[in-house]
């Protein structure tokens, strides 16, 4: 089994995708655990802010599977396959981390963005904090403490989380 860190993103309808992003997941891994959601700026493009989040799950897919059931389940949330890297997204679910694998196929592990993106880093150091970058050999709350916060406008924000997610849910605040 293993354990796996997803990243969601939305600015398209942000609330219902999340919610419907996660009751998605949910169905495919089991029990979640996850950060709190965070508001933040758009990167790399002028655009309606984000709201992102991490998850974790456990899982006896493989990479390529796990990769696949993503795209499934954005495609099934209003995702269009061409759209350009940097453009309003209904839902981006990435795959972070699969244990401690260091690969470039099917997907780059660890996903690079988790060193430089705010939106990433923090809330992955509140369910991991002790959890070390398997490149860099450090911690992802000493990650976090380290990162310029001053590069990135990012800030918790209240939110609803579908009553239907399982109980065993744990939700961090860091």
């Amino acid at each position: 089994m293993a354990r796996i860190y997803i990243s969601l993103g939305t600015n398209i309808s942000p609330e219902q995708h999340l919610k419907a992003g996660l009751l998605d997941l949910q169905q495919y891994f089991g029990a979640l655990q996850l950060s709190r959601v965070f508001e933040s700026e758009a990167v790399g493009f002028k655009g309606t802010n984000f709201l992102n989040m991490v998850a974790a799950a456990d899982t006896d897919m493989s990479i390529a599977d796990v990769v696949a059931t993503f795209k499934q389940i954005e495609q099934a949330n209003g995702r269009i396959k061409s759209e350009k890297k940097f453009s309003p997204r209904s839902l981006d679910i990435d795959l972070l981390l699969y244990d401690n694998t260091v690969c470039a196929l099917p997907v780059e592990l660890p996903r690079g963005e988790i060193l430089f993106n705010a939106f990433v880093l923090w809330p992955l150091a509140e369910i991991a904090p002790d959890l070390q970058h398997p490149v860099v050999q450090k911690n992802y709350h000493s990650l976090w403490q380290a990162y310029d916060k001053q590069c990135q406008n990012l800030w918790p924000i209240a939110f609803d989380f579908p009553a239907e997610l399982q109980p065993s849910l744990i939700l961090s605040t860091l």
